[in-house]
């Protein structure tokens, strides 16, 4: 079923600024997350592990990590493993990172394991874009789905192919940072918007008596911020928490087709129109036909005959007038009033905006 959803829970509030904080619109140009990656074993797993034959992978690199640990395995030999399964390990290596902190990790199955339950995850190097290895994960895997199977039947709840590991990674390398050294420190805002980027300065000047912040472009506002460190970190944090009155934002609709929901803020508005929408409806049926000779030695075969059947349904609808509407539950109202299928009101929607009397900014996703 389609789902309008109301954005930001604020129907009866009148249209105007609210105030929010700095560090909500924008991130510190340069201070960022980097993404490692690496692949692992896990083992321990109760025979639902990968099947060797079906992954060869997975055999491949047990034979490795045992002659890592000098252990020689006999050439040729078939190892019908059922506890141990290959597994990508994902992790986010957060600014400012030094060696030695402990960081979250995501465990995925890569084989053909029907479950991580119970698994242990050795170690692990996570490498970044530059292949260098930045940390090292190991331990044991937290599975929050369970299921069950016996005599072909089989009950899942949540995924058992994936978990998390808390602080399951230790940090062995820094990644270079140069933020004590600038000279000039950039907000990036989230989104592009010129408005957002004049105000925020703006409100930084007030602050600071003019000359601490200048806007770029529609996306980076240019901060001047102390020299020594220490007062840099105080000159940001103090920024980042100035409220600033935000403006009302642009009118927008989003439209998922895949999921079938439609979010929509609460500045879209309606215009007067006049819809119409039907649905037209074509069935094919087949179905066979066994046609046998009258007498079982007559010569004559027994022939399968398909038989085909063909539908059209129109199923139209009345012209409805939809009221020009400012307010969002008048919005909705008249939406709903339409009692459109989810496909349906994605295409009158898309009609809309085309005829003017939408007012708002249509996304399809």
């Amino acid at each position: 079923m389609i789902s309008i959803v109301l954005y930001g829970m604020m129907l009866s509030l009148p249209k105007l600024a609210h105030a929010e904080r700095i560090r909500d619109l924008v991130s510190v140009q340069g201070v960022r997350s980097n993404a490692l990656m690496g692949y692992g074993l896990i083992v321990g797993l109760d025979g639902t592990g990968d099947q060797t034959m079906q992954a060869p992978f997975t055999g491949q690199s047990v034979n490795n990590m045992l002659s890592q640990l000098g252990i020689a395995v006999p050439p040729g030999t078939n190892m019908q493993l059922k506890n141990i399964a290959a597994v990508m390990v994902t992790a986010e290596l957060p600014p400012f990172a030094r060696s030695g902190d402990k960081i979250d990790i995501v465990v995925s199955s890569l084989g053909n394991a029907k479950s991580l339950r119970g698994g242990t995850l050795l170690m692990t190097p996570l490498k970044a874009a530059d292949n260098q290895i930045y940390a090292m994960a190991q331990g044991n895997v937290l599975i929050s789905g369970a299921g069950a199977q016996a005599g072909g039947s089989r009950v899942q709840v949540n995924q058992l192919n994936g978990g998390r590991i808390s602080a399951g990674a230790t940090v062995e390398r820094e990644v270079p940072n140069d933020f004590a050294s600038q000279n000039v420190v950039r907000l990036q805002l989230n989104e592009s918007d010129f408005s957002l980027a004049q105000l925020i300065s703006d409100e930084i000047n007030r602050r600071y008596n003019g000359g601490a912040a200048i806007p770029e472009d529609a996306r980076t506002v240019r901060l001047f911020a102390p020299a020594d460190g220490p007062s840099r970190v105080r000159f940001l944090a103090n920024i980042q928490d100035i409220p600033v009155r935000v403006n009302v934002q642009d009118a927008k609709v989003i439209v998922n087709s895949r999921s079938g929901s439609v979010v929509m803020n609460r500045h879209v508005q309606l215009d007067s129109c006049a819809v119409a929408h039907g649905s037209l409806t074509v069935e094919v049926t087949q179905n066979n036909v066994v046609s046998q000779p009258d007498t079982p030695f007559g010569g004559g075969e027994t022939v399968v005959t398909p038989q085909t059947d063909i539908s059209v349904r129109d199923q139209g609808g009345s012209l409805q007038n939809v009221r020009s509407s400012t307010d969002l539950n008048n919005v909705v109202r008249a939406l709903n009033n339409l009692g459109a299928t989810p496909n349906e009101l994605m295409s009158i929607l898309q009609a809309m905006k085309n005829a003017g009397c939408l007012r708002a900014k249509l996304e399809i996703n």
